[in-house]
């Protein structure tokens, strides 16, 4: 038996035995023909027949009843084999518009739900506004700032005047697009195609001259859609001139996409048909045995949970069968009124005709909705609460599909708000035990987080690429190492001018190094404060810890309805800001969860309540997640969002939901959180509209020195452009009942070493830019806030009062501090100490102590 034989018998028994496969493996399956493709089509289809079962419904495969709603055939993209997009000379000539106006849109979607579709299928070019001038002018002269402004607000009303649930294939968005995307639509789709790069880069090529098809592009929308948790359509094209190893690797790429975030609800393998009139006419289509071994492959690599997906109407009737018998388990949309305007020269078949097709095969044809049932069926994880009665009137609730009964009826999108009411526990240590720890984590653990062991691997990856520079100590360790030595040198002379090495140098100091990078922080500290210890008196209010955000590093996240679940009426946010006043507060910070059914007014609401309470209180609220969360509830700009969160009363907000500012970190630390580049968005227009804000760095888990050093590159960059910054607050990660810690993939919090070094270089770093360091005496103790006071910190932050977050991660240093307390543990190391403001402006300190 030749070797190539031997391989392919090896890979076939291992398809049998539903075991992983590696790249070589399904490069050799790809290959199968004849009887060996059959061995593998029968594994295939036996791994199906498990998926099915295990979801309940044994012999169903699903289609969507849908209407395409093809609503700008511009593109800034030249794919070769393409015939829908066109230019708009070619439009005017056929008598068309650049885009669908919005009668045009709503009759095709009043048609579609007269017949009985329940999806509206959005398909369109990438961006041509990029492109064309025309279609800019055509956006411009209707209020529009984008296409995908255009999409959100035709498909919301789709949502009111039909009913119809949108699906949404826009192409290539940022994480911020699909936020704003996200409300309108229960799911969303973008073929990867090929993960080769070789036929993006290269002349001639089926992706030469389209800046969307770069598969790495492509790679991250499909990512981001995961880590904001929406339902995704994808999948690859056969016979565009992949090689057998580059169509491997694209379906390994979509099986680990998929086992990371849950999200990729299907998985389309379409084969490639030529059109006249394209640059590929002349290539032959996709040879039928090579697209089949290509399906039964896919369906043996992505497991019995995937849903696997080919259009009917690309293949014979015969040919149908055979793909019924490589695992597929879903037909797509079929439209019984649009054609498919991707391949227009190949027209749907009729339901009953698929519907007997798919009989023969030995299946039932049932209808789906745009999202699939294990997506609606658990919707707080997945589906926007505006797009949940769209959802519940067309799904049947016990199993998840459409209602074949249901007739599509236009609901108000923007469901009136909800009044705020108190739920769940209002004793806030309630789940927490004695050592500080929380002791009920949420429910949804999974959904929330996605899987650990691609969690695990990515911290790994980021461990062993450690950090660049030498080491800060060589053999004898009384002997300064010289880059460590002159980086000190340099940061006692201007630390202005230290390079990226020099600032490693610093941040990986050790032993008499880290003494001498103290003391110099503590020198510019004087230079920069003087001596005084400066606190605030304040209380932070937690206002809710419903959240779906899914920050692995949060153990005070819960989903609605757990027992640990709570959130505080307006009157009850409004009390504990009066409690704080009468005892001498001047500061309330408020923060929360991510709950994706607060009310769309209700971080106004809020702020108003606090100020009409006691008017002269500072509102220090709102990281820059649940900015980004207001403004997309309230379907305005940031800027619109803040400027109103200004008027309602807000003083300045925290810089939170930083974490680390590098998204290689950012990603292993949380699903579904702000990137760095919206972090910077949402600070940096705050600072612009008049309202500042701090700074943090969460470290001491899966970081690196090199990580801390670029965090601080970044807030310099901000402070330099804007001023806004009023303190910078080191975090350590607390990690006891920290999930990414209990998963095994992270670092039990930082070392002494790590918070010494982390507090002085912040200090020489932001020197001249940020003056004030601030001490978390609630993650490092007594102690540990004395030695950051003498190694550049100046500031003890607030008494706080109630401080949840932090004691359900497993904080042992307390909640609340007294002022008598705060100023003791300055006056300990001999230090003068005075009450500040929020601005760090003098206050008279209360007259007794805060009890």
């Amino acid at each position: 038996m030749t070797a190539s034989a031997s391989a392919m018998r090896r890979a076939l028994r291992r398809a049998r035995d539903a075991v992983t496969l590696n790249q070589d493996e399904i490069e050799v399956l790809l290959a199968a023909r004849g009887e060996d493709l059959q061995d593998l089509v029968r594994s295939a289809g036996r791994v199906r027949d498990a998926g099915l079962a295990a979801e309940g419904r044994e012999g169903v495969v699903t289609y969507s009843r849908k209407v395409f709603i093809p609503l700008t055939r511009l593109c800034r993209d030249k794919c070769h084999y393409c015939t829908f997009a066109t230019s708009p000379a070619k439009l005017r000539e056929a008598g068309h518009g650049l885009y669908l106006e919005p009668d045009e849109v709503l009759a095709i979607a009043r048609q579609g739900a007269e017949l009985g579709c329940k999806e509206a299928l959005f398909t369109l070019g990438d961006r041509p506004e990029d492109r064309w001038p025309q279609a800019r002018q055509w956006l411009d002269e209707r209020g529009y700032d984008s296409t995908l402004a255009y999409v959100r607000a035709m498909s919301i009303r789709v949502l009111e005047e039909t009913g119809l649930l949108p699906h949404l294939n826009p192409g290539v968005m940022s994480w911020e697009e699909m936020s704003r995307l996200k409300p309108v639509a229960p799911s969303m789709g973008m073929m990867l195609e090929t993960s080769s790069r070789r036929l993006y880069t290269e002349k001639g090529e089926a992706h030469y001259g389209s800046p969307d098809k770069d598969p790495e592009v492509r790679l991250q929308v499909i990512t981001e859609a995961g880590r904001l948790n929406i339902p995704f359509t994808t999948g690859l094209l056969v016979g565009i001139g992949e090689t057998t190893a580059e169509r491997a690797q694209t379906i390994l790429d979509l099986r680990k996409l998929s086992k990371a975030y849950g999200h990729v609800q299907e998985v389309i393998v379409q084969n490639f048909r030529a059109k006249p009139d394209t640059a590929m006419r002349a290539a032959p289509d996709a040879e039928f045995e090579e697209f089949l071994a290509t399906i039964a492959t896919t369906r043996v690599v992505l497991g019995p949970s995937a849903r696997i997906q080919a259009p009917p109407n690309l293949v014979s009737t015969e040919e149908c069968l055979s793909l019924l018998a490589a695992g597929v388990d879903d037909w797509g949309g079929v439209s019984p009124l649009t054609p498919d305007h991707v391949n227009p020269e190949r027209p749907w078949p009729h339901l009953d005709t698929l519907a007997a097709i798919t009989s023969e095969g030995g299946f039932t044809l049932t209808e789906r909705l745009t999202a699939h049932p294990k997506y609606l069926l658990a919707p707080a994880a997945w589906i926007d609460p505006r797009l949940a009665p769209h959802v519940r009137a067309l799904m049947d609730p016990e199993t998840g599909l459409a209602d074949q009964g249901a007739k599509p009826v236009g609901l108000p999108w923007q469901e009136p708000d909800q009044e705020w009411e108190s739920s769940g526990r209002t004793d806030l240590h309630a789940g927490i035990d004695e050592s500080g720890r929380n002791t009920e984590h949420r429910s949804d653990m999974n959904q929330a987080f996605g899987d650990w062991e691609t969690v695990r691997e990515a911290a790994r990856s980021l461990a062993a690429v450690g950090d660049t520079g030498s080491s800060p100590l060589r053999g004898d360790h009384q002997r300064l190492d010289v880059d460590l030595l002159a980086a000190l040198q340099q940061a006692e002379r201007d630390p202005k001018a230290l390079t990226d090495e020099q600032c490693l140098a610093l941040a990986t100091a050790d032993g008499p190094g880290l003494e001498a990078l103290a003391s110099i922080a503590d020198d510019l500290r004087r230079e920069a404060v003087g001596d005084e210890v400066t606190y605030i008196v304040n209380r932070n209010i937690n206002f809710t810890n419903v959240c779906y955000t899914g920050c692995r590093f949060c153990a005070f996240a819960q989903r609605k309805g757990d027992a640990d679940a709570f959130t505080l009426s307006l009157d009850e946010v409004a009390d504990r800001a009066w409690e704080a006043h009468v005892l001498g507060a001047t500061e309330v910070c408020m923060q929360g969860g991510i709950d994706p059914e607060l009310p769309a007014s209700g971080y106004l609401d809020l702020v108003k309540a606090v100020k009409a309470k006691v008017p002269s209180m500072h509102v220090h609220a709102y990281s820059p997640m649940e900015i980004v969360n207001g403004a997309t509830r309230a379907g305005v700009s940031l800027r619109e969002w803040l400027v109103s969160l200004k008027e309602a009363g807000l003083g300045t907000i925290p810089g939170t939901a930083a974490e680390i500012l590098d998204d290689e970190v950012r990603w292993v630390l949380t699903k579904g959180k702000l990137p760095t580049k919206t972090w910077i968005d949402v600070v940096t227009t705050a600072h612009e509209v008049g309202i500042r804000s701090s700074s943090t760095m969460m470290y001491g888990h899966v970081d690196a020195p090199r990580h801390w050093v670029s965090h601080l590159r970044v807030l310099q960059q901000i402070q330099d452009r804007t001023g806004g910054f009023t303190e910078f607050v080191p975090l350590p990660f607390v990690h006891q009942s920290a999930p990414l810690y209990l998963a095994g993939a992270a670092r039990p919090g930082p070392t002494k070493r790590d918070n010494r070094a982390v507090h002085a270089l912040a200090r020489v770093m932001l020197h001249g830019r940020i003056d004030n360091i601030q001490v978390s005496w609630v993650k490092l103790g007594l102690a540990g806030s004395q030695a950051m006071l003498q190694g550049g910190a100046n500031d003890l932050g607030g008494t706080l009062m109630e401080e949840t977050i932090s004691r359900m991660a497993g904080s042992e240093h307390g909640s609340a501090k007294t002022v008598a307390e705060l100023r003791a543990i300055a006056e300990g190391i001999g230090r003068p100490v005075r009450q500040r403001g929020t601005l760090y402006e003098h206050r008279q300190a209360p007259l007794a102590p805060l009890v």
